[in-house]
């Protein structure tokens, strides 16, 4: 794993020529996948990031929706987690074999074993890390969270952090979120996937 926010701020860890976009020239040779608890950005981040390397951006939820012809928030109502988690893998799964671009998965899809192995196989996984109280703040704009349902917001985000975050730390890189802009935490995940360049990276030719 690779941990890009050592320091206070997640911008001092990107060290580049202000007028060179990060990333310019570069691109995966492996699709990016982004996890990390509801909240965490991985949406708005994965399409920032997708716009900068030149990929397609994909949100698995909104794939599964597509494929159930319904919400998430239906699926769990009427199927269960169960059954939302086996669409979730085989759809993720599907995308992993599409050409490379950026995949924003849900909160629960990196703790199956099996999408885990299948994003190791054939991604590079990027764990957007971020704390209780900005999730709090963030998961508040949105009632169409299923898990939070189940209680307090704060008590079962708190309970989440504690069951995924020791299985998020098995991702690629590590990048921390703040309340900051997001081209911020878009660099420190650019600059995450560089420094795994030597082995799984390409360099596409600069416009």
């Amino acid at each position: 794993m690779i941990d890009f926010n050592r320091g206070d701020s997640a911008a001092a860890t990107v060290a580049r020529d202000p007028l060179t976009p990060a990333g310019a020239g570069f691109r995966p040779s492996r699709s990016v996948v982004l996890v990390g608890l509801m909240g965490a950005g991985k949406t708005s981040i994965g399409r920032r990031l997708a716009q900068r390397l030149g990929l397609a951006f994909v949100d698995s939820d909104h794939e599964i929706e597509t494929a159930a012809g319904c919400t998430i928030e239906t699926i769990f109502e009427m199927y269960g987690e169960r059954a939302f988690r086996d669409c979730e893998r085989r759809v993720i799964g599907r995308l992993l074999e599409e050409p490379v671009q950026v995949i924003a998965t849900g909160g629960g899809a990196f703790m199956d074993h099996e999408t885990r192995g299948t994003v190791k196989a054939r991604g590079v996984s990027v764990w957007l890390r971020a704390d209780l109280e900005l999730l709090l703040h963030r998961v508040s704009r949105r009632a169409n969270r299923p898990l939070l349902k189940r209680g307090d917001p704060k008590e079962v985000l708190s309970a989440l952090m504690a069951q995924r975050y020791p299985i998020y730390a098995e991702a690629d890189v590590t990048v921390d979120t703040r309340d900051a802009p997001p081209d911020v935490t878009v660099d420190a995940v650019i600059a995450g996937l560089q420094a795994l360049a030597p082995v799984d990276s390409t360099e596409a030719p600069v416009p």
